[in-house]
């Protein structure tokens, strides 16, 4: 599928992998002018930060929040700041999902895990320092009003923590393993672990371009369900895919009992719930009073990605 990356300037047509490596190299560039040099100390911790960072990850969220505020105007360089938090937060998560204590991992997106690499009490420093930078990253950005910045602080902490975000989500993760849940309390796992962040990238977008109740309330669903569909996928991938394929060690949901789609329905039929919610995600696009060929064409992404 082809869509316009040059929303606001040319009228260039490019495919949707040139608009994500696009996005991409726009919010490494920036991150890397955000982020302490490893020369400044702590030197382990800006090593960490960094090791961590740049990585290789697909930068799937602040991709998502360019996609939509361009879609509703917003002008470039008004949401490079808190698509680069995003990630942040989104790295943060990752360094301390792969601890001992938690995920347990060695491998993550192709190389050693941070705690691997630096050692545990820098991985959680690291983690940590990530989650705050990402804060103040989003008050210092002087090219949005104060009003706006308190309000994505809000929105962003709202996702990324608890009762219905992030945290909770892990926590609930946590506790659902080596025991059997219903559907129902595996879809809100999945909302608040991965679809929280998800929406609130989605949203970000939005009320940074200013765009009215009704289309931030057709994004959050579509975001919503974007969330999902991300994980749903994640799950057939533990399953169905090469460690080199995926960059991280598969089969580790099965071995560590993990609540999951095809552990509770198979493969087959998680392959069918996949299909179900790309529908829903596309669902709420005809909402929005906008061309929305590149928000349908990242659904399209996520329910094709094979890694």
């Amino acid at each position: 599928m082809k869509t316009s990356f040059e929303m606001q300037g040319s009228a260039r047509v490019v495919p949707l992998p040139d608009f994500l490596a696009r996005a991409r190299t726009l919010v490494d560039t920036q991150l890397d002018l955000l982020l302490p040099a490893e020369s400044v100390s702590p030197t382990n911790i800006h090593a960490a930060i960094r090791w961590s960072v740049f990585a290789g990850g697909k930068r799937f969220r602040p991709a998502l929040l360019l996609a939509i505020g361009e879609t509703f105007g917003a002008p470039r360089d008004s949401l490079m700041a808190t698509a680069c938090a995003l990630e942040m937060i989104h790295t943060y998560s990752l360094v301390h999902d792969d601890l001992p204590s938690m995920d347990d991992d060695d491998l993550r997106r192709g190389r050693p895990t941070c705690h691997v690499r630096f050692g545990e009490p820098s991985a959680i420093l690291a983690g940590d320092a990530l989650l705050t930078l990402a804060f103040k990253t989003i008050a210092e950005d002087e090219k949005l009003t104060a009003t706006k910045r308190v309000g994505l602080i809000s929105e962003i902490a709202r996702a990324a923590g608890t009762p219905d975000g992030m945290v909770a989500g892990q926590a609930y993760d946590l506790e659902a393993e080596a025991r059997n849940v219903a559907a129902e309390e595996l879809e809100k796992i999945h909302r608040l672990k991965t679809g929280a962040l998800i929406t609130a990238a989605g949203r970000c977008g939005a009320i940074i371009a200013d765009a009215s109740a009704a289309a931030l309330a057709a994004v959050t669903d579509y975001a919503g369900q974007l969330g999902l569909l991300f994980q749903i996928t994640d799950d057939l991938l533990d399953v169905t895919a090469t460690a080199e394929a995926i960059g991280k060690t598969p089969g580790k949901d099965a071995r560590s009992r993990k609540a999951t789609y095809p552990a509770l329905h198979g493969i087959e039929a998680t392959r069918k719930y996949l299909a179900s919610t790309h529908a829903a995600a596309c669902e709420p696009l005809s909402r929005i009073d906008r061309p929305t060929d590149l928000l349908r064409a990242i659904a399209d992404f996520i329910l094709e990605r094979e890694a």
